[in-house]
């Protein structure tokens, strides 16, 4: 699934398509097609992993899912979910949810908890932290109202960064680890988007699909924890569990 860091690329690589009219519209989608027709993309904004394509009266909301791709003037060999056409480019969009969205953004998102943008708040993350006490670690950076933009990736790395059993409760961590916990899923997910720019992310994880840890050498646990049951790596040596 493409993190947060990964959606900033993917706007850069877009944003030719801005201001540009859309001359017609296919896929398997089943947003009201022809309402794009004629109108132009005047911006494209992100919200952790929500791509946010704004017009003058709706705004095309894209998730990528786990496996979402788009092509720019080129294709692969199925139905794509969404094809635009432009007077020079074409746009095609692959195993991705799109929805059609009315309400003003303003209304519906929560900006601050964007871990990636400028109004990034860490207090109010704490704030909405303190009020899961009981959940885990390994859940709670998931959670996307508290860390918008975190994926499984940056969830791995950051609890191995400051020594955390995924299993941990939230509750449970010292104050210095919460704040840990806080500043290092933003810090960690700059640095990630750096690496991506540079291609050098996977030489780069420490823990994510590793099989020895580098601080102390142990053998890397695999297993799927939480709520959200997702793939974690993790050290049994150097990452305490809280309880």
């Amino acid at each position: 699934m493409p993190e947060g860091p990964s959606l900033i690329l993917f706007r850069e690589d877009l944003q030719r398509f801005v201001g540009q009219t859309i001359l017609s519209v296919s896929g398997s989608s089943k947003i009201d097609q022809q309402r794009l027709v004629g109108n132009q993309i005047l911006e494209i904004r992100l919200w952790g992993k929500h791509m946010l394509w704004c017009f003058d009266d709706f705004t095309i909301r894209i998730h990528f899912l786990m496996f979402g791709t788009y092509y720019i003037n080129s294709s692969k060999d199925r139905v794509p979910r969404l094809t635009l056409q432009f007077e020079r480019d074409h746009l095609n969009l692959y195993s991705c949810a799109v929805k059609m969205v009315d309400e003003p953004l303003d209304e519906i998102y929560d900006w601050t908890a964007d871990i990636l943008a400028p109004h990034w708040d860490p207090k109010a993350a704490r704030k909405k932290l303190k009020q899961l006490p009981d959940t885990m670690v390994t859940d709670a950076l998931l959670d996307q109202s508290i860390f918008s933009g975190v994926g499984n990736i940056i969830k791995n790395e950051v609890l191995h960064i400051i020594r955390v059993h995924p299993e941990s409760r939230v509750g449970a961590l010292p104050p210095r680890k919460l704040t840990e916990l806080i500043e290092q899923a933003s810090a960690y997910s700059h640095q990630f988007l750096q690496w991506k720019r540079q291609g050098v992310l996977r030489k780069n994880w420490a823990v994510h699909t590793k099989k020895t840890c580098p601080r102390d050498g142990s053998k890397i646990c695999k297993e799927h924890l939480g709520e959200t049951n997702r793939r974690t790596f993790y050290c049994p040596t150097c990452q305490k569990k809280y309880r």
